[in-house]
């Protein structure tokens, strides 16, 4: 990967509307070259996939809560029914296994505290936790889905 692939990466996951011709002209490379090289981005993985963002809010989805979960064994199959269940409830944007002292940081995202505490019973009905703890947002300072390329050596 060189620079100008960096730099068609970064002007997509900004704007992954932008024409063929603008990429070409942003990147100083006629429009067949330019369209190669996403191509090739596409085919190799680093791009995979082009979605279009929604604001959660003017669709009425206004709480984002952190939640940190602790389960009470760590035997795969325990493990196991987590992760599928996870993968199921729609209102979990996104989740990662941690180290340290919680074994699970989720961020929920819904329209209120009743729709959160639907989506807990719905959660502890499947799984066994040692311990659940909710933070709710209070402001968003910073939203990004924009990886960020200039920390490429």
């Amino acid at each position: 990967m060189d620079a100008i692939d960096v730099k068609l990466l970064e002007l997509l996951q900004h704007n992954a509307e932008m024409t063929i011709q603008q990429l070409s002209a942003e990147v100083h490379l006629s429009t067949t070259p330019c369209w190669k090289r996403i191509k090739q981005l596409k085919n190799l993985g680093y791009i995979s996939k082009t979605v279009s963002l929604v604001d959660r809010k003017k669709i009425g989805l206004n709480v984002t809560t952190m939640v940190f979960v602790t389960l009470n064994t760590h035997d795969q199959e325990k493990i196991r029914i987590f992760d599928e269940t996870i993968r199921q409830i729609p209102e979990v944007v996104e989740c990662y296994r941690m180290s340290g002292e919680i074994d699970y940081l989720l961020k929920v995202i819904v329209s209120d505290i009743e729709s959160y505490d639907s989506f807990y019973k719905r959660l502890i009905d499947k799984v066994q936790f040692a311990k659940v703890t909710s933070h709710f947002a209070i402001e968003e300072i910073k939203h990004t889905t924009e990886i960020p390329l200039g920390l490429i050596e």
